[in-house]
């Protein structure tokens, strides 16, 4: 990998020129790192701005977190997906404080041991807060590398990784190991896009990367096509009394455990008033919704209706519009039906 070799000087010093200004970057602390590189996972940079401003305002350390009663933080997170994430931010910050006596551990096998962080998690951390020589390899620093030397290995294989972070573990400036990881980062996401179409007229690594010199960057990276996801179609029933509507709580563990949700169904479950032990009211169809999760994918006709009793089934609540909003964290999932739910409840 020669071109990995010729790599650091141009890209350090394109980046601290073109570098993204980001409330995690102007205040690196281990803390501010570790939140930001959660809340990133799988998720556009755009979108958690607002999150992260908002999350640091009501748990602004460890131990603030650790001390986070569950529903807040659920809350916190809504609408940012994978809620693993942040349940695993606070068992980790539990960890810290009966562990580290609540200081944030500053050695990569401490940081890599937390709940919820992996190699690359660990190496960011590690590389950005404390100035540890050691890579934090993503998609982006994947599909870089694999451009760049022209490689085409499958970038999912866990080979392939391993040898990635070897050879960069070989070329990271020991004095700017924080900047180089970001540079990388950085330069994947604002430059060698994914889906065939790099900005290589910008790129700082253009003279020497042999996908562009060869004409191959459509061509790469490599990647293993991913399983099908399951598509299930599924009933959502919008019930209300008066000026609320019902609400129940997913199990706690699996898909979205935890969570508030409108009662669903896979279609079509014609006796689901008996089975939740409900007079069966008049319902109306409300509309229709899709959801796509990383293996599933959820088809959902919502219908509509108002019951003849506050009595509901263990398990379910009902919610006014305050609540709705404030307290009880609905997740995305459902968000094609929540405009039609406050539309009903603004009436009252």
């Amino acid at each position: 990998m020669d071109e990995l070799r010729q790599l650091p000087i141009p890209l350090l010093v394109w980046y601290r020129e073109h570098a993204r200004t980001l409330p995690w970057r102007s205040d690196p602390t281990p803390y501010h790192v570790w939140v930001s590189e959660i809340m990133l996972q799988q998720t556009r940079v755009a979108a958690v701005l607002d999150y992260y401003r908002c999350f640091l305002e009501t748990a602004p350390d460890v131990a603030s977190l650790a001390d986070l009663p569950e529903d807040r933080l659920m809350k916190l997170w809504q609408g940012l997906g994978y809620y693993s994430r942040a349940r695993n931010l606070q068992k980790a910050a539990k960890q810290i404080m009966v562990n580290h006596n609540g200081v944030f551990p500053n050695t990569y096998e401490d940081i890599r041991a937390l709940a919820g962080v992996g190699d690359y998690t660990a190496g960011a951390i590690s590389s950005i807060a404390f100035g540890l020589p050691v890579p934090a390899v993503d998609g982006n620093v994947l599909r870089v590398c694999a451009r760049l030397t022209e490689d085409s290995s499958d970038i999912a294989a866990p080979a392939t990784k391993k040898r990635v972070t070897t050879a960069l573990g070989a070329i990271i400036p020991l004095d700017a190991p924080g900047d180089f990881n970001q540079a990388l980062m950085e330069l994947g996401a604002t430059i060698c896009l994914p889906n065939g179409a790099p900005l290589c007229e910008k790129c700082p690594a253009a003279a020497f990367c042999r996908a562009c010199q060869e004409g191959r960057t459509g061509e790469l990276p490599v990647k293993s096509p991913k399983k099908a996801r399951r598509v299930e179609a599924r009933t959502v029933y919008l019930l209300f009394y008066g000026d609320r509507v019902a609400l129940r709580r997913r199990p706690d563990r699996g898909l979205l455990a935890g969570l508030w949700e409108y009662p669903n169904e896979l279609s079509d479950g014609t006796d689901w008033p008996e089975r939740w032990g409900l007079t069966a009211p008049s319902l109306e169809r409300a509309g229709t919704g899709k959801h796509i999760f990383t293996h599933i994918e959820w088809h959902m006709t919502a219908l509509t209706g108002e019951l003849d009793s506050t009595q509901l089934p263990e398990g379910w609540v009902w919610a006014g519009r305050e609540e709705l909003v404030d307290t009880y964290t609905v997740p995305n999932a459902f968000r094609s039906f929540e405009q039609i739910v406050l539309d009903r409840l603004g009436h009252f």
